[in-house]
């Protein structure tokens, strides 16, 4: 399945990556599953999508709970938790 993939704020400074289209594995069904498997890459993705890391995430520019199921060519986003003043 491809997905297209967005990182906002400290996230996208953090991996140097604004977008990014990617091919799944079969075994990826939901948004907690693409974080799982965008750690794998290892590295600063590792340290950014890491468990415990606060983390929201959106699918389709809805916020979302990793438990989303994925459609192909859907949008998955990852930002920092907002905070206002």
């Amino acid at each position: 399945m491809k997905i297209q993939l967005r990182f906002f704020a400290s996230v996208r400074e953090a991996l140097n990556l604004t977008q990014e289209t990617v091919e799944l594995p079969e075994s990826v069904a939901s948004v907690g599953d693409v974080r799982d498997y965008l750690r794998t890459r290892g590295g600063k993705w590792e340290e950014v999508l890491g468990e415990g890391k606060a983390l929201r995430m959106a699918y389709n520019q809805i916020m979302t709970t990793a438990d989303q199921p994925l459609t192909e060519d859907c949008e998955v986003a990852f930002f920092p938790p907002v905070t206002g003043g």
